[in-house]
């Protein structure tokens, strides 16, 4: 019979949980399931999850101490041992510079984006690359006859004319 320390070796543990339909006990050194205590190979905490979670509970931890350190007196600081700290300006400064940050990355995001923009005159912005002029049919053939046109664009003028006069193909 083994020892039940040896059970809890990373590799013995990893040996199991690869077995993704096995149960396993923690108090169990064979492969039988006898308690009603298991441990499911493929669960366990995620990663991801793991490190939300810590993320979660560091903001709330360092929220707290911030705003202990901003709103607290310095003499009741002191009178808990509390000595070493920065300065009471930086709870002012360092929120108002993270929002002038933010907010001048956002002014700079959009500018970008208006430059890489074409102007609305600009081609550019009417054709590309994968621009593609309508493929003329036979117009004898019969509306029931006709295939089925290929994608294509519209041209301008055709948008115009539907637009402005609500019929397409110069019909009056």
């Amino acid at each position: 019979m083994e020892d039940q320390r040896s059970f809890n070796s990373p590799r013995r543990t990893l040996s199991y949980s690869r077995n993704r339909g096995t149960t396993f006990s923690v108090f169990e050194t064979d492969n039988k399931r006898t308690s009603g205590v298991g441990v499911s190979g493929d669960h366990g905490p995620n990663p991801s999850e793991v490190y939300g979670f810590v993320g979660a509970i560091s903001t709330v931890v360092a929220t707290f101490i911030f705003l202990v350190w901003a709103y607290v007196p310095d003499p009741w600081l002191h009178s808990i041992g509390i000595f070493y700290y920065s300065s009471k300006y930086w709870a002012l400064a360092l929120p108002a510079y993270a929002l002038v940050i933010i907010a001048t990355i956002l002014i700079f995001y959009i500018g970008l984006n208006f430059m890489a923009t074409p102007s609305p005159s600009s081609f550019n912005s009417i054709f590309d690359e994968n621009s593609r002029e309508p493929v003329c049919c036979d117009s004898v053939l019969e509306e029931d006859d006709r295939h089925i046109e290929p994608y294509s664009d519209i041209g301008i003028d055709q948008i115009n004319e539907l637009m402005c006069f609500g019929n397409l193909g110069g019909e009056s």
